[in-house]
């Protein structure tokens, strides 16, 4: 009886284990955003110093007051096209909190699922061996079953 509610929980442990992997392929692809954003946020970072840098280069030579200008403009753009790049990263990181978050409870379900499966089938095993052991022990009890010495 409990190794056949075992073997009814087969198609719902499936269905578990294939909503389990597509979370872990959907947390896997929001890692992947996540690294991009990340590492475009770096080349933005990266070229606003080396943007800096070349100020400095430029500015101790002595600049035009136009050069300034387009270089105030230029870096305002810059570090606006980094705020807007922050926002992206910080909403990749939202979606793969959310995306680890639901893997994190579907494989908590299979689990729970295979746990009760692992019990049904144990009980199942030792309702097995009590009656095994219980035709023993009537086999035993017969007369001219014991033993004569």
């Amino acid at each position: 009886m409990a190794d056949s509610r075992a073997q009814r929980l087969a198609p719902v442990i499936e269905m578990a284990e294939r909503a389990e992997r597509e979370a872990a392929r959907q947390m896997a692809h929001m890692q992947g955003l996540l690294a991009k954003a990340e590492a475009q946020l770096g080349d933005l970072e990266r070229y606003r110093g080396d943007y800096q840098q070349q100020w400095i280069t430029e500015g101790s030579k002595g600049v035009s007051g136009q050069w300034l200008m387009n270089y105030q403009r230029f870096l305002s753009q810059l570090e606006t096209a980094i705020g807007q790049q922050l926002q992206t990263v910080t909403w990749h990181r939202q979606n793969l909190e959310k995306s680890k978050a639901t893997w994190q409870q579907r494989y908590a379900r299979v689990e729970g699922l295979r746990k009760l499966v692992q019990r049904y089938r144990d009980e199942a095993r030792a309702a097995e061996d009590r009656r095994e052991q219980k035709l023993l022990d009537e086999l035993a009890q017969r007369p001219g079953m014991r033993d004569p010495y």
